[in-house]
């Protein structure tokens, strides 16, 4: 690649991230644009290909699955029944409806990809908080922030953790005994920033209208999609103990597939009805998004920074995994997390092996060898990816999912708006992962 090329592909990746911080052109738009420049001017070819569905077909199959058996659960009346449910348990309080929405998502993410967990409560979210007459811009964007830190409960929960494990072989049961309890700490920090943040729903206290009754439609239907939502979670927890090795982005095609042979088989509604609300808008971003990575990978300029983090640190591997934490977390502000963490890899296995810890091989895919003074760098670099994109409405798939059901119900949330929420939280969640990092790394040492 030469160095116009170089400067070019910058360029263009600063420009996207620009356009969509300062409002100038819709996200997917400028994405789009951005690919097609690279494209033109020879800098992504069809060589690309692979490495990209390589990276980015694990997540973007995590979101697509979870999004159809969404909407198909939508479908049998249960969101508007558990909307009023929860509308109840609040007694029209703004401080009990911002609470219930934490302990609500926590378990949910324990099981399910933050953003399914976003598209499966913000129709609950929405109809409590049109109930209470109170804006629901805020819990969702709480909602998004919550799922995401959560999303470390378990290995499945986030596609950025997902990567990242799957990378250097980490079990699901090895993730939760190292990373899990750091998860929900990150998660539990939103609590003490709501009555600030939100203090105008934290204050409201609303004479509930009477009861309503709300019966679940097709019940058979619900039987048959609800057993669907139960075996992904199963096949999530034991299904790469298989001895056909289930991976998770493989159980949310298999979920996805389930959930629409029960549409098809009930004739309940046109399947194509239910391919067509799929968020095509936030897959096709996200996909756009993982391209412009790939260019950037290619001006081996991440290589290049791998032999520099070598040069500054050594084999200081514990201050390396706080920068890494740190410069992931923040960088994450401006870049969806997902491809992030796929560069980022990039970047922390070359240092790894500049820095003799693991050999050469280690960059091949599939190399599982990692000792465990380098595993906290790999830790570090899911707090960063996972946390880092709370501040901003581009920052994490759940955040572009949550800010996309908003614009749908006539809401438009602007990047300022977003950052005002998540930049406070998102602070004090890297300061908690930073120090949970830093004890782990005494524990395995």
């Amino acid at each position: 690649m030469t160095d116009f090329q170089i400067y070019l592909t910058i360029g263009v990746f600063a420009t996207v991230v620009l356009s969509i911080a300062f409002d100038l052109i819709d996200m997917m738009v400028a994405a789009l644009l951005g690919v097609s420049v690279l494209i033109v001017f020879g800098i992504l070819d069809g060589s690309d290909l692979m490495p990209i569905v390589h990276t980015a077909s694990g997540p973007l199959s995590l979101l697509f699955g979870g999004m159809v058996v969404a909407r198909v659960l939508d479908k049998t009346g249960i969101f508007a029944w558990l909307g009023e449910y929860m509308l109840r348990a609040t007694g029209g309080s703004g401080k009990r409806l911002l609470l219930l929405i934490v302990v609500l998502l926590l378990p949910l993410n324990a099981f399910l990809p933050n953003a399914t967990v976003v598209i499966l409560v913000a129709p609950i979210i929405i109809r409590v908080c049109q109930a209470l007459k109170v804006d629901f811009v805020g819990p969702l964007i709480i909602a998004a922030i919550v799922s995401n830190a959560a999303g470390m409960l378990t290995l499945v929960s986030d596609p950025a953790t997902f990567l990242v494990g799957r990378a250097i072989g980490m079990s699901f049961i090895d993730y939760l005994r190292m990373v899990s309890l750091g998860g929900l700490l990150a998660a539990l920090v939103v609590v003490p920033f709501l009555p600030f943040l939100l203090s105008q729903v934290w204050r409201v206290r609303a004479t509930l209208p009477p009861s309503a009754p709300v019966a679940i439609k097709y019940p058979g239907f619900l039987a048959l999609a609800l057993a669907v939502a139960l075996l992904m979670v199963v096949l999530f927890i034991i299904g790469e103990s298989l001895p056909t090795r289930i991976l998770p982005p493989q159980v949310a095609i298999i979920g996805a597939s389930l959930a629409l042979l029960v549409v098809y088989g009930m004739h309940i509604e046109p399947v194509g009805e239910v391919v067509r609300d799929v968020d095509w808008k936030t897959l096709v971003f996200l996909s756009a998004i993982f391209t412009l990575v790939q260019a950037f990978i290619k001006t081996e300029l991440l290589q290049g920074l791998s032999i520099q983090f070598y040069h500054w640190f050594g084999t200081e591997f514990t201050l390396v995994a706080l920068v890494t934490l740190a410069s992931i977390g923040t960088i994450g502000f401006v870049i969806a997390n997902i491809p992030l963490v796929a560069a980022a890899l990039v970047m922390i296995q070359g240092y790894l092996v500049a820095a003799e810890a693991v050999p050469e091989i280690a960059l091949a895919a599939g190399f599982t060898a990692w000792p465990n003074a380098t595993l906290p760098v790999f830790i570090a670099m899911m707090f960063g990816g996972t946390l880092g994109g709370n501040a901003t409405l581009i920052g994490a798939s759940a955040n572009i999912v949550a800010v996309g059901i908003c614009a749908s119900h006539g809401r438009r949330v602007s990047f300022m708006q977003f950052l005002r929420i998540g930049l406070p939280i998102t602070v004090a969640q890297l300061s908690v992962g930073a120090l949970y990092v830093w004890v782990l790394v005494s524990m395995l040492g």
